[in-house]
């Protein structure tokens, strides 16, 4: 099973990384970006598993190891 999964920081959690893209993509084109967040995407190979074990798997994943609860979320895009 290879399951995909998103991970970005929650609403109100400042994002400088993004801010710096943000400011230099209107020095470089003008164009009128308001608003730019990065995030991660992992990709997971689980050998042996069914859809349902394997979900199971990658959640434990995120909430223990991942994902930092406090100031990120995460959301599994595909399990397959």
């Amino acid at each position: 099973m290879k399951a995909l999964v998103i991970i970005r920081l929650k609403d109100g959690i400042l994002d400088p990384q993004g801010e710096a893209v943000r400011q230099a993509v209107r020095a470089l084109d003008k164009a009128k970006v308001s608003n730019v967040r990065i995030g991660k995407i992992i990709e997971i190979e689980i050998d042996g598993a069914d859809k349902t074990t394997a979900e199971t798997s990658v959640r434990a994943m995120c909430d223990k190891l991942l994902a930092n609860p406090v100031t990120e979320e995460y959301q599994i895009v595909d399990i397959s």
